[in-house]
Formats: structure tokens, sequence, C-alpha cells
């Protein structure tokens, strides 16, 4: 009887095998993503036992990418970019060039095409903006100097693949995959129909959205029933990505980024998102836990050098390159540090990017499997590096010599 319901037993299933996994792995002083991923493996179709159904996880995924990407764009504070934008805007796009030209030279060496370097590269050069902010949260850190650095610099990714997700359809032929619904055999004219669309959603959203959906809100505010507020946020969220997706053409995950910038303008933002907090955090669960589901374990075994490979991009490369970078820039030691720890990991996007690289042909099922692979292993290392921050700053500073030749300046011996 229970299995005759699949969308019961599937949320069910999902909630109860990634609590568990998740308390367990909170025990160990682990994020609970790490949990969500193996719960995700445990239900998956390459471990024994029962196997959810991947058709009905990969839409409950959708929802949960909508409501991740509506949570970064209602957090998305351009007051809060502006203040450290000389450090974050140059530091992020130069760390992500570094990073995207190491997993692209490695995707040659493994004979993928410049479309598959191109995706792979970078999807490994941009970190989960909800492992950092909840690395930060733990430590009490959102409001210091280096946590707002950290906090932007992931904003200006989170921006920078927002439009890569936007144009990657249009160029999808171009680097060697299947061409997008819309391509042509003329690039510029896919670019100009792209750019057509983004702006005219950009007008309606800023013409109407701005005044209309802040105007609703309050209205609904005034109602003083926090049920009816709850389900608006919801409705505008999901309503918005719907209608997007329907009218020009974007896909769910960057439509739902702008619905929660334009509800970031209305002055119940706050309390929009505290009441969109608890369903975001669900339906986040079942998107980490069918991207555990495509995982295949084996890989741990049948690519240890590839994976090994992987790993040291993410967790040494390109957090190297952004520890060099803020130093670089004049900027205290220790925000240096945060900023290359919290770099130290992949997550939402990088599997968004590469679900969209497969999808269009450009990336093979081995890339998108070492992305989780390496997702998966960076995410649960990322709390070790934090905890590791104050043992490194001690013994850089003991070594006032070598903190030199990396650029620091004198007076960072005293933050």
């Amino acid at each position: 009887m229970p299995f005759e319901t699949p969308l019961i037993t599937m949320l069910a299933l999902a909630f109860v095998i990634a609590f568990a996994f998740g308390f367990v792995a909170r025990q160990f002083r682990l994020s609970p993503l790490v949990g969500y991923l193996l719960a995700g493996i445990a239900v998956g179709p390459y471990t024994p036992g029962y196997v959810a159904d991947t058709v009905l996880a990969q839409q409950l995924a959708e929802v949960g990418v909508i409501l991740l990407m509506f949570g970064v764009g209602l957090h998305f504070s351009p007051r809060d970019l502006t203040r450290v934008h000389w450090i974050a805007i140059p530091g992020a796009l130069a760390q992500i060039i570094v990073a995207s030209v190491l997993g692209f030279g490695l995707a040659q060496v493994f004979g993928w095409g410049v479309g598959g370097g191109v995706v792979f590269g970078l999807a490994l050069s941009v970190a989960s903006t909800v492992v950092l902010r909840r690395a930060l949260e733990a430590r009490g850190e959102m409001d210091s100097e280096h946590g707002r650095i950290a906090v932007a610099w992931l904003v200006v990714e989170d921006v920078f693949m927002v439009a890569v997700l936007l144009f990657l359809p249009a160029l999808a032929d171009t680097l060697g995959g299947r061409p997008a619904a819309f391509a042509t055999e003329n690039l510029a004219f896919d670019l100009l129909l792209t750019v057509f669309r983004i702006a005219a959603f950009a007008v309606l959203a800023v013409v109407v959205g701005r005044r209309a959906i802040p105007w609703l809100l309050q209205r609904v505010a005034a109602t003083e029933s926090p049920e009816l507020f709850t389900l608006a946020v919801l409705a505008c969220a999901l309503g918005i990505a719907w209608a997007a997706a329907l009218l020009f053409d974007i896909s769910f995950a960057v439509s739902a980024f702008f619905a929660g910038v334009i509800m970031n303008e209305s002055e119940v933002s706050r309390d929009a998102a505290r009441r969109s907090l608890p369903f975001r955090d669900a339906f986040a669960v079942l998107f980490f836990v069918s991207v555990g589901m495509l995982f295949d374990p084996s890989l741990l075994t049948d690519a240890t050098w590839p994976l090994l490979a992987v790993l040291l991009i993410i967790i040494i490369g390109k957090s190297l390159a952004a520890f060099l970078i803020v130093l670089a820039m004049r900027h205290p030691l220790m925000s240096a540090l945060t900023v290359s720890a919290s770099l130290a990991q992949i997550g939402e996007f990088s599997f968004i990017l590469v679900s969209m690289g497969v999808s269009y042909g450009l990336l093979p099922m081995e890339g998108r499997d070492l992305v989780l692979a390496g997702a998966f292993l960076s995410i649960a290392s990322n709390p070790l590096l934090f905890r590791l921050l104050a043992p490194v700053e001690s013994w850089l500073r003991e070594r006032p010599d070598l903190l030199r030749r990396l650029g620091a300046k004198d007076d960072q011996e005293i933050d």
C-alpha cells in the first residue's frame, strides 16, 4: 500500500533517512549536508536495498533548487557588496579564472573537449554559499570584517554563475554540445536573443516586480495572518520562477534568484526570509538527497587519481589563489585565511552547472560524477579547515620573512 503512493513514499523516506544521516554527521562535527548526500547514496541505484524513484526525486529537487536560489536572491544585498567591492569583485573574478583554467586543463587531460573543459572548470571554481554561511554562523563571524569579505566574495561568484547559467544554453552548440531549443546557425543571433529575453524579464521585474510584489506583501502582512503571508512568499517565489521559465525561457534557478532579489526590495523582506526558511531548508534537503542518488561510490576506487586531482584543485588550487590574491590586495592575514577556507568546497551551483552540462552534451557523466565526489569530500572536510585557521595563522606569524615573501604588509602582524 505505501509503495502505491510514490510521492508520499519518496518524501517520507527522504526526510527520515536525511534526518538520520544528518544527525549522525553533526555528531561527528561534520556539515549536515554530508549526511544528506550520504542519505541520497543510501537510497540511490548504486547501493543495495530500496531504490527511490529517481525521476520523482529530480522533480522534487527542482523545487529545492528554486527555493535555494530564491534564498540567495533574498539575501543578496548590493549594499553589503559595495562595502567590500574593491576586494570581492576583482578577487572573486581572478580566483574564478585561476580555478577554471586549472579545471579546464584537467578536463583536456581526460579528453573532454572545449565544452566539457569550460563546464568542468567553472563547476570547480565556485563555492557553496550555503556551506559558507553555516560555517561562519557556527563560528559567530558573519558580522566580522573577514566574514563580510568572504560572503561578498561568494555573492560575486553567485552572480557570475547566474550569468553563466543564462548564456550556456545559447553557447552549447558552439562549445561542442547539443544546441539549445532556440539555437540557430548564427551565434550572434542566439546571444542577442538571450540578451533580449533577459532584458525583457529585467524590465518587467523592475517596473512591475519592485512595485507590485512589495505592495502585495505589505498588504498581506497587514492582514496579520502568518499562514497567508507564508503562502504569499512561496507563491511569489514559485510563481515568478515558473512564469519567467514559461515566458522568457529562463531556467527556474535563475528566475528564482531574481524573484528573491525583487522581494529583497520590500520592507517586509526580512520577515519573508524568515517565513520561507523552513521550506527552503526542507526542499534543500531533497535537493542534496537527489544529488547523492546520482553519486556512484565505486568512483572512489575506480577513479582515485582523477578524484585526487579534482580535490587538489578545489581544496588547494583555488584556495591558495584566493589567499595570495587577498594578501596582494593588502588585507589582513586572517581575512586571507578565512576566504581561502571558505572557497575550499563546491556545492549547489556546481551541481546545477554540471547537470546542465550533461543535458546539453558538453560534459560526460564521468565529469558529473567527479564533481559530485569532489563536492561530497570537500564539504565533509571544510569544518576541519576552519578549525585549522587559528593554528595556521599562528604558524605564519612566527615566520615574518615568509609573510613578507607572500606579499603581506607589515602591519598585518596586528589585526
